[in-house]
């Protein structure tokens, strides 16, 4: 009988180290099959949450060889065949404090997200007696974002959270708060938009991993996308995101490629380049990294550019 080899990383409080089971291989399981099968014959002391076996509650999600993933609707064979070996490594998702084990805490993240209200702020169309009417096509607007379970994968796969938990939200709280910006029966989208500005909105790395990893495939980027769009729309360009936006929009469509000499320039101002760029830039200009008199010239197929951005305004209105 083919055997696997699974590492577990444990955590008892204070210590943290790593346990080896050997498992027997059985097709056609499930992540949440291999785990419960080594508590209930191997190690009752083993520490995970799980509960719907469905993909509906969101409580088994876990790390795999360094990636997040829904136990329960996460086939083991697909797991083995992406990694090309039947060695896992379990640990609990990044980004959270962890009780025991594979159990993490989640009264913080939540009360985080109280920060964008994730809640329905009436507008004036409804009542109590008629409710607020929605049309098809409202719905489907919020039927995306509505479909997160709150699993944490996003956030653990999060590369900016790995550096910055204090200032950024978690992609499920910029979900939460996206769902109801563009529901039709919320009567003040900009009391869920302005915190998400305020807790470094524009500091997302497009790296993709909260899409490429998200259980219910929700497009988190397209909605931070969104997000962004909203806070300029809103007025709010005053800032180090919405700067470097404009100057890349207006570079391509001016020359049809940017000035990365003028760049950080239009993003921090002249001063904050100076202090905190200038030692840097010095540095690529002494290696012949940089030539800071380039000034580039427009492309020859500028004509081409603008018609994509006059495209772009039309589908936008």
């Amino acid at each position: 009988m083919e055997m696997m080899t699974v590492k577990i990383k444990r955590f008892d409080g204070r210590n943290s180290y790593y346990q080896k089971y050997e498992v027997p291989y059985e097709k056609g399981k499930t992540i949440l099959w291999l785990l419960t099968t080594i508590r209930e014959e191997q190690d009752p002391t083993l520490n995970f949450t799980s509960a719907c076996r469905h993909a509906i509650c969101g409580s088994c999600a876990v790390q795999i060889n360094g990636n997040a993933f829904l136990a329960c609707n996460t086939p083991l064979d697909d797991v083995l065949d992406t990694y090309k070996t039947m060695n896992l490594t379990f640990e609990p998702l990044k980004n959270f404090e962890v009780i025991k084990d594979l159990v993490i805490v989640w009264e913080p993240k939540m009360e985080k997200m109280t920060k964008v209200k994730p809640w329905i702020i009436p507008g004036e169309e409804g009542s109590k007696e008629i409710g607020f009417l929605q049309s098809e096509e409202d719905f489907q607007q919020i039927a995306a974002p509505t479909d997160c379970i709150l699993c944490g994968v996003c956030a653990s796969e999060c590369n900016q959270l790995a550096v910055n938990q204090d200032g950024y939200l978690e992609p499920f709280i910029l979900n939460k708060a996206y769902r109801y910006i563009v529901d039709t029966r919320d009567g003040a989208p900009e009391q869920h938009l302005k915190p998400v500005l305020e807790n470094d909105l524009w500091k997302c790395l497009h790296c993709m991993q909260c899409v490429s990893q998200c259980p219910k495939t929700i497009p988190l980027t397209d909605q931070i996308a969104f997000l962004r769009s909203a806070t300029m729309a809103m007025g709010e360009l005053d800032n180090q995101g919405a700067k470097h936006a404009y100057a890349f929009h207006d570079d391509v469509k001016n020359k049809g490629r940017l000035n990365e000499t003028m760049l950080p320039i239009k993003t921090d101002g002249l001063v904050q380049t100076a202090l905190t760029k200038i030692p840097f830039a010095l540095r690529m200009v002494k290696k012949g990294k940089i030539n800071p008199l380039h000034t580039p010239k427009q492309i020859s197929g500028i004509q081409e550019v603008r018609k994509l951005y006059e495209y772009a305004e039309e589908v936008k209105s």
